[in-house]
């Protein structure tokens, strides 16, 4: 590792595109992502340290330097306390078409199947075609006997919760629930720095060789919380602060969302943990140690712990930003 600053500073990675046959290009049109020529971009990979899928510091003294070694040789310093990996993974997604039906394991079957951690999610939604639905739990009354009837006769869907969804509505997804993100949303991902997913159901549609995609019905039905029912859009705790409002959307044991809605100076970050911020509308500035760091539509800034509290200040009339970190 190359010889490196003492002191972090706001640090912005390249983004990792994940390509899939339910993408499109709103990556692009929609967050003014650079993409490569294709149709089918799925992903964006803004904050990830998930092994050989690691965010690269894209510019500034840390130029070239991966996360992950950021995280060892930082340790405190980055992320507020020591770990072996960067604990959270942070996406932008397109579902250009409807996603698989899939569950995701919690900590302790992540380890005992993958090797890998539980991958508990949020959603908060971007854009959302006319009619655009989420998948989200199962409907009240469905047993395990009634789900593994209806793998069998390929209706599942009849099984599952199915909700409108708007853009600024957030749907906490914990591991071991049944969901898919349904055709025309375009959406920010918060979840566990984890990759282990598995498919109940595709739909019926082929991949990108002409064949079915794989299921993975036995793993998923030892993932599944029978006992968690519907799910719906989470209800915000809005408060006043300094600059403008801030909603609490998600605090779980893993994360901590809040949405920021900004109308003047105000404060963001903090020395006892990192913070993420994603632009979702308008243009604002963080400053550091004299530096302005613009962030816009579809972009990502950490803030190290080591920095603090940074001053947040707003370029447009209409800015807000997500903020994300551990509880």
């Amino acid at each position: 590792m190359k010889q490196l600053a003492t002191r972090l500073i706001p640090l912005r990675f390249v983004p990792i595109f994940k390509r899939a046959i339910w993408g499109g290009r709103r990556l692009a049109t929609l967050l003014y992502k650079q993409l490569p020529p294709g149709d089918d971009y799925a992903e964006s990979w803004e904050i990830a340290d998930h092994g050989a899928d690691v965010g690269i510091v894209a510019d500034g003294p840390f130029a070239g330097c991966s996360l992950h070694d950021l995280v060892l040789e930082f340790g405190a310093h980055l992320t507020g306390k020591k770990y072996d990996a960067f604990p959270l993974l942070i996406k932008f997604l397109d579902a250009n078409q409807r996603l698989s039906v899939q569950v995701h394991p919690n900590d302790r079957l992540a380890r005992e199947m993958a090797n890998d951690r539980g991958k508990t999610e949020a959603w908060l939604i971007l854009h959302a075609d006319p009619g655009s639905v989420i998948y989200a739990g199962l409907k009240q009354g469905v047993t395990r006997k009634v789900f593994e009837k209806a793998i069998h006769s390929g209706d599942i869907e009849a099984c599952l919760h199915r909700a409108p969804v708007k853009p600024g509505d957030c749907i906490y997804i914990p591991a071991g629930t049944v969901h898919a993100i349904g055709a025309g949303i375009v959406l920010a991902e918060v979840q566990q720095m984890s990759d282990t997913t598995y498919r109940v159901y595709d739909w019926g549609r082929a991949g990108s060789d002409g064949r079915r995609r794989k299921l993975h019905i036995d793993q998923a039905m030892k993932c599944i919380d029978f006992t968690r029912g519907p799910v719906n859009p989470q209800i915000p705790e809005r408060v006043e602060v300094e600059g403008g409002i801030a909603e609490t959307l998600v605090e779980s044991e893993y994360f901590v969302i809040r949405r920021r809605s900004l109308d003047g100076l105000g404060k963001i970050g903090s020395p006892t943990r990192f913070t993420i911020l994603l632009g979702i509308d308008g243009d604002c500035t963080i400053a550091d140690n004299g530096l302005e760091y613009r962030l816009g539509v579809g972009q990502s800034i950490l803030l190290p712990a080591q920095i603090g509290e940074c001053p947040l200040r707003p370029l447009t009339s209409k800015a807000a930003i997500l903020e994300c970190s551990v509880p």
